[in-house]
């Protein structure tokens, strides 16, 4: 007769919790990571990697929340953020809640690797976790990236066609990585899927990926300590990740929660008008954390471009990537290491000094002040709409209305051959060119419709109506489709 191994182990716990852990072992699992020896006690630097966790938790929450809502296409990405806005209930608080926590992932994972740097965390046989956390950065900047453009407003197109246009400046890829990213040469429908299966499928996957390479990693070489620790084989008193580095993680949770909501609540993310390829005066500016580097690429242009786009920041990420492999002293102490700090303080300070260079430009050109005061006056006018669908979006209903009538699909085939797309939009939506076509066969007789077309007004023809000449038929089924534009 054979014993389970297991039964001496749980037969002290009683009722449920004694079926499970005699099935997974969760108990022991618990003890693991609560247990993790940590030399020299708790302390309040360590508290960032776990407040990055809960963000990327909290991220994953809110979006799937989100996504059941959200439409990644031209026609209807911005009203289905409108109406997540102004009608879901709560709806707004929620993409409030998405919006400022990209970017506390951002504030807090720069002070999770200042911490480690300054600390000297990286040594003693750390160097693949300072790999995978340098990974994990670049993920987390990809996914604000991505998810930047989704609501398809005027500073989402235009802040990511400034991005994408940055890309073309690398030497012999750029454009190719342009396309890639845009899905052809204009930013459109195939732009928005690309980018919202990156930020909700492949960039989310990598970082699971790395996050569990980076927790495997840390587990398996250990907590640095304090930096009066030696690196490889620590001396000081360990002291259990349970309960005094636990409560300190969880008050960092408490506070992020408590911001994150009070910030959500008083001060709702705003959302601007839809996006409009046509106006040519909007001026557009990328989130806080990419301000330095848009400041940046102002200082290059032509031939010089390759040392500023390419070369400098080729070198400065290896440079980051190889400090493991650079700095091989066991000396962790900030003030014994005055090449590594000075090269951290260097930086820092360009980084911020490139932000506020760019926010002082900006607040003394006459002209970018007054737009961007423009820019602000519509979006906060938008906000104050109540929601109704778009006219991109009711127009889909046209559209298969046109389709099932022949005459009216004829039409349609017409609209498009003739460009009056180009002014008029897709569906007859309107654009900063033209008016829009919707509801005209509500308010114009067919006869009406067609004299206008063969004969503008004066006003028409100032603002670049020219004279449609088609054969008869072709015209009639052109009126069939501007009137099925309801």
């Amino acid at each position: 007769m054979t014993s389970d191994p297991h039964s001496d182990a749980t037969s002290h716990v009683p009722g449920l919790r004694g079926w499970i852990e005699h099935r997974t072992g969760l108990d022991a699992l618990l003890r693991t990571a609560l247990d993790e020896p940590i030399p020299g006690g708790a302390r309040l630097a360590y508290i960032f990697g776990s407040g990055l966790l809960f963000i990327f938790l909290s991220q994953i929450i809110t979006g799937v929340f989100l996504a059941l809502y959200y439409v990644p296409s031209a026609d209807h990405a911005h009203t289905t953020i409108a109406y997540i806005t102004k009608s879901v209930t709560a709806g707004s608080f929620l993409r409030s809640l998405h919006a400022y926590g990209a970017s506390a992932m951002v504030v807090v994972l720069l002070l999770h690797i200042s911490q480690t740097y300054i600390y000297g965390a990286y040594k003693g046989r750390r160097e693949l976790l300072w790999l995978s956390g340098c990974i994990l950065f670049g993920l987390v900047m990809a996914m604000a990236f991505t998810g930047y453009l989704l609501p398809w407003d005027q500073r989402a197109y235009f802040a990511t066609a400034v991005g994408t246009n940055a890309a073309s400046e690398l030497p012999g890829i750029g454009e190719s990585l342009k396309l890639l990213m845009r899905g052809g040469t204009e930013m459109g429908t195939l732009t928005i899927s690309r980018f919202f299966v990156a930020h909700v499928f492949l960039v989310p996957a990598l970082i699971f990926s790395f996050l569990a390479s980076h927790i495997f990693l840390f587990r398996k070489a250990g907590p640095a300590g304090p930096i009066n620790e030696d690196p490889y084989r620590p001396t000081q008193k360990p002291e259990p990740f349970y309960p005094r580095q636990v409560v300190m993680d969880l008050s960092l949770t408490a506070l992020l929660i408590i911001g994150l909501g009070v910030l959500a609540f008083l001060a709702p993310v705003q959302l601007g008008p839809p996006a409009n390829p046509a106006d040519t005066q909007y001026v557009p500016r990328p989130e806080w954390y990419y301000l330095p580097i848009f400041q940046w690429l102002k200082y290059w242009h032509g031939a010089g471009s390759i040392v500023g786009v390419l070369i400098i920041p080729t070198v400065l990420v290896l440079a980051i990537v190889a400090v493991p492999f650079l700095d091989r002293r066991s000396e962790r102490r900030p003030w014994k290491r005055p090449i590594a700090m000075g090269a951290y303080a260097f930086v820092i300070a360009s980084l911020i000094g490139l932000g506020l260079r760019s926010q002082y430009l900006d607040r003394h050109d006459p002209g970018v002040v007054q737009q961007l005061a423009k820019q602000r006056e519509e979006e906060d006018a938008f906000m104050k709409k109540p929601f109704e669908v778009e006219l991109s979006a009711a127009s889909l209903v046209a559209a298969n209305v046109a389709l099932a009538d022949p005459l009216a699909a004829k039409g349609k085939a017409i609209f498009e051959a003739q460009s009056c797309n180009a002014c008029h939009g897709d569906g007859g939506t309107g654009t900063a060119a033209a008016p829009a076509l919707v509801g005209i066969g509500a308010k114009l007789s067919t006869d009406q419709v067609t004299e206008l077309l063969k004969h503008p007004t004066a006003k028409m023809t100032a603002g670049g109506m020219p004279t449609v000449d088609l054969p008869s038929d072709d015209l009639k089924a052109l009126v069939a489709y501007v009137e099925s534009l309801k």
